[in-house]
């Protein structure tokens, strides 16, 4: 479950829903009407797309969609942080970190470390300023770790 965020009532996905998903998992083609495009590989129009993108955010059935980007590569920072909290703590504290605009996801897990999220910053030193400003809002420790060699894995999630 995403951290801070309750669990919302999913529509059932049709055949139309799964194949939009299995497709964007794919990539973005690169060119000045990507969902046009993609639209037509599907057989359905560009309005219903999007209009099933959105429905699919909406509805939390999708959480993000959006562009990757290797931070380093722009000059930016990028780290994978961990917190402990107390579970009576845990939703003030996801919110707290969650309106940084620098997080980009915040998980719970079952572990020691139950709050894991993604630092991306504009400036490769700006990492250490957020990690410092969550800490100064929670009250908690925050375990940084950055990058230190990417892999490839090309995950995808069939459904």
């Amino acid at each position: 479950m995403h951290a801070g965020q309750a669990d919302a009532k999913h529509r059932p996905l049709d055949e139309i829903d799964r194949r939009i998903i299995n497709r964007l998992q794919d990539g973005m083609p690169v060119c000045d009407e990507p969902y046009r495009v993609i639209a037509g590989e599907l057989g359905i129009g560009e309005t219903e797309l999007l209009h099933r993108l959105q429905s699919m955010l909406d509805d939390k059935t999708l959480t993000r969609f959006g562009p990757m980007f290797h931070a380093e590569r722009l000059g930016g920072g990028l780290a994978l942080a961990a917190m402990r909290v107390p579970e009576a703590e845990f939703e003030r504290v996801s919110t707290q970190v969650n309106q940084l605009p620098e997080i980009a996801h915040n998980y719970q897990r079952a572990h020691e470390f139950n709050m894991w999220f993604v630092i991306a910053t504009e400036q490769l030193d700006e990492v250490d300023t957020v990690v410092q400003r969550i800490e100064s809002l929670t009250g908690f420790p925050v375990y940084n770790m950055p990058k230190i060699e990417e892999y490839y894995v090309g995950l995808r999630f069939p459904v």
